[in-house]
């Protein structure tokens, strides 16, 4: 039954309010927990919505749910929006006119996808700004029957797990991106290149260097016509948009809360925001990274951490948050992660431990700056793991490279041996 106040209000349905809740068990096992989530379902595992349901045959959609409820005793108060927070009065209002008290609150929640002009006025779903669980089974009952094409659009982490996913269906998958080649923001160029063979090997077409300006769906059964800024127009039978979040925190903004240009909100190192009973964690947190410096993360990793670590602090634990989180993704079987910024206009070192053209091949980066034109020495600002194998010790040998100081970046090569991780 759900109350009117909680000891603990957790904003936001997702796995940081999760890793919370069983954070605050961790410390105490009385207090009231409400989570306040938008979407209508339970705390899911997000990150297997577009991995592990489309590639997994042995991950089944009853594995989603987190159990949150069940595990912690939480109140799950969901399909509710928070529109305003008031830290005054500690109480938190919804879209539907509920008012609840608090004496301690999280901010977890998150945000919204990006979305495009493609106009749907037959109410067909058959464009999917894709976020929620809703959001996965609307895509998986359009592509079980028959051959659809599937345009998924962005080059973001979910748009390219999506469009790889996909593959493992009957669909014809394209993909739209507006770089001039997938993944080159981010990866050294022979790599982004061998990652481009991947998705051609498996029948993935790559629309390069263009965006959606507008279109429609044109009838109940479709298609959708999508105009590109290119000019030329794509047709499809579904389309999905991967174009990033935009964060669900201006409720917090107007309450008074520090937030940076981003919307996310500034905490200290307990991830306090600077309202004496408010926190942040997940996606939204503004944090001080130990070894990174200040930031913002938008992975389960961090989610997860930063969420158990909030719980733990609103409780009493009074313990700092100091993981530097790492991300990952899975590419057609090829696992990367890293920690850090992987910022592809930086200065890179590959040390490419397999032959050079293979996309398979094991390959560590790391992006570097150096103080001045020509100097001896670099900061090491990220470092890619690319082929590694899943539980490895690869994210912290890259937290010691990072947490090292300045390195002469041609000593760089042969520090992380993957095969050697175990």
């Amino acid at each position: 039954m759900a109350k009117d106040h909680y000891d603990y209000l957790l904003l936001g349905g997702g796995m940081a309010s999760d890793a919370a809740a069983r954070g605050i068990r961790e410390v105490d096992p009385a207090g009231t927990i409400g989570i306040v989530g938008r979407e209508a379902t339970e705390p899911v595992t997000r990150p297997a919505l577009s991995k592990k349901l489309w590639t997994d045959p042995d991950f089944t959609f009853d594995q989603v749910w987190t159990g949150t409820a069940e595990d912690t005793g939480a109140d799950l108060l969901l399909g509710e929006t928070v529109v305003a927070l008031d830290t005054d009065r500690r109480t938190v209002s919804t879209a539907s006119g509920r008012e609840i008290g608090y004496g301690r609150a999280l901010v977890a929640t998150s945000g919204t996808p990006g979305s495009a002009d493609v106009d749907d006025s037959h109410g067909t779903g058959r464009v999917i700004p894709f976020r929620s669980v809703r959001d996965y089974e609307r895509l998986r009952g359009l592509t079980s029957h028959g051959s659809p094409h599937v345009v998924v659009v962005g080059g973001s982490y979910i748009a390219t797990e999506l469009a790889a996913g996909l593959t493992e269906t009957d669909a014809q998958v394209t993909l739209v991106f507006t770089q001039d080649t997938l993944l080159d923001q981010m990866l050294p160029a022979d790599l982004a290149g061998l990652a481009e063979l991947l998705f051609r090997t498996h029948g993935v077409e790559l629309v390069r260097g263009t965006g959606v300006t507008g279109g429609g769906v044109q009838g109940p059964d479709g298609p959708v016509r999508l105009a590109l800024s290119s000019g030329e127009e794509v047709e499809a039978d579904v389309v999905v948009l991967g174009l990033g979040i935009s964060l669900e925190t201006g409720f917090a903004a107007e309450a008074g809360l520090e937030t940076v240009d981003d919307g996310g909100i500034v905490v200290d190192a307990h991830l306090r925001s600077s309202d004496p009973a408010v926190w942040a964690a997940g996606d939204v947190a503004h944090y001080p990274d130990r070894v990174l410096g200040a930031r913002r993360v938008e992975h389960v990793d961090h989610a997860t951490s930063s969420g158990r670590a909030a719980g733990r602090d609103m409780a009493g634990a009074d313990e700092p948050y100091t993981h530097t989180p790492f991300y990952y993704s899975v590419l057609f079987g090829v696992r990367y992660e890293a920690v850090g910024t992987l910022d592809a206009s930086l200065e890179i070192v590959e040390d490419r431990q397999g032959p050079a053209d293979d996309p398979l091949a094991q390959v560590v980066a790391y992006y570097v700056e150096r103080e001045t034109d020509g100097a001896s020495t670099a900061q090491v600002h990220g470092v890619l793991l690319w082929g590694v194998e899943e539980g490895t010790a690869g994210p912290d040998a890259a937290r010691e490279v990072l947490a090292g100081g300045p390195v002469d970046p041609a000593a760089l090569r042969g520090r992380i041996v993957l095969d050697d991780l175990g």
